[in-house]
């Protein structure tokens, strides 16, 4: 049996990320936690913009917080009562702390950790990547799925391969970790410089691997800016497949002058990533 961790907002809760979470728990038969992220700087509502406003301002500040405690614990109660539903074996994890930090700990007891890809831990909106999922990714100690607002079912799965061992990692990590996925239709995708053969990198190596992994396997291999021509390939698809992906993890000075290619396909597209690097 395996943990899955899901890391929910209880102020902004996320049907998505619960649906995913209780879907790979119900087929793997793992252990599902919910970690719901109660940092106690974050509340619903924007101190510095009502304060001019709050008469009296101890009084009003008090129901205000009331409220984020009973909405925080109706959020804890919806997900409880899917587990239930779902007679899955679960528990209920509270991290009152500076956020980033508690859930990163959390990481490091976990299988695979499952986050709605709007996660901002902020009462402000903002465009994925958010700050908080950026730094989350930089430093995580398990496989992630990052999952989109609304909750698809997939029926197919893209493994993005360069022939680097960090892009293996993440393909051995879902195949160890989602054995059910791999049932499926699996594409493996490389994408390479103008000048380079259209074989898959280490082609031997890469296909005696896959032969053992994945019954269904495809490949396919385009030449291009790897950037541009994974958004492309992947926009045509009829239904958002499943991207499967490693190598996030970079120094801080790299994450502020270049872009992962998590970044480009969050901001880009809507589809669910598995992200695992070593």
């Amino acid at each position: 049996m395996k943990k899955i961790i899901a890391a929910l907002d209880g102020l902004k809760y996320s049907e998505s990320t619960v649906e995913f979470a209780l879907q790979i728990a119900r087929e793997t038969q793992s252990h599902l936690v919910g970690v719901f992220i109660e940092d106690f700087s974050y509340h619903s509502y924007n101190i510095y913009e009502i304060a001019p406003r709050l008469e009296p301002w101890e009084q009003q500040l008090r129901k205000l917080n009331q409220e984020d405690v009973i909405k925080r614990a109706e959020s804890v109660e919806k997900f409880t009562a899917l587990c239930k539903k779902g007679e899955l074996e679960f528990s209920i994890h509270h991290d009152r702390n500076f956020a980033l930090p508690e859930l990163l700990h959390e990481t490091v007891y976990a299988d695979l950790l499952v986050i709605g890809k709007n996660e901002t831990l902020s009462p402000f909106p903002q465009v994925p990547p958010t700050g908080f999922l950026r730094d989350l990714l930089g430093d995580i100690q398990c496989p992630v799925l990052v999952v989109p607002e609304n909750f698809e079912l997939v029926d197919k799965t893209v493994l993005l391969y360069d022939g680097q061992p960090s892009s293996m990692f993440a393909i051995k990590m879902f195949s160890y970790l989602l054995p059910f996925m791999k049932m499926q239709p699996v594409e493996i995708l490389s994408v390479k410089p103008q000048d380079e053969n259209l074989h898959v990198p280490d082609n031997r190596l890469m296909k005696e691997f896959s032969r053992r992994h994945f019954n269904n396997a495809s490949y396919h291999v385009l030449h291009g800016i790897p950037e541009e021509e994974i958004v492309k390939y992947l926009k045509v698809s009829e239904k958002p497949p499943l991207v499967v992906m490693g190598a996030y993890q970079r120094n801080l000075v790299s994450r502020w002058f270049r872009r992962s290619m998590a970044d480009v396909l969050m901001e880009k597209l809507d589809n669910p990533l598995f992200i695992a690097h070593t």
